[in-house]
């Protein structure tokens, strides 16, 4: 079981086992949240540490679609394309990710 780490060993997915993960990653995602509202109210939000947090989203986002553009199929990339154009013409996030939605169905339907 490659990848699978330690908790293949030891929690079962099948019946309570998956609730067990979901539930123990919820924690961790949770504890995660506070942790950085927690830590950053003794951080002082001047103009550098305000910079860093903006340009931290960005590298977050190309760090989850480069590997989908590049691994990703025909529909992926083509939601990709369609979420970008429209976003780049129009403005409109919802619209786009609508958009992006909807040709990766399209394409992997037909």
């Amino acid at each position: 079981m490659l990848g699978c780490g330690w908790l293949a060993a030891y929690v079962d997915t099948a019946g309570y086992g998956i609730w067990i993960v979901i539930t123990v990653m919820a924690i961790v995602t949770l504890a995660t949240r506070l942790g950085g509202v927690f830590i950053m109210g003794f951080v002082p939000i001047n103009e550098r540490v305000q910079q860093f947090i903006s340009a931290m989203s960005g590298s977050v986002l190309i760090a989850v679609l480069t590997p989908l553009a590049i691994n990703g199929d025909n529909g992926a990339r083509l939601a990709l394309l369609t979420t970008a154009v429209i976003m780049l013409a129009l403005k409109k996030p919802l619209l786009a990710i609508s958009a992006g939605l909807l040709v990766a169905a399209l394409v992997r339907q037909f």
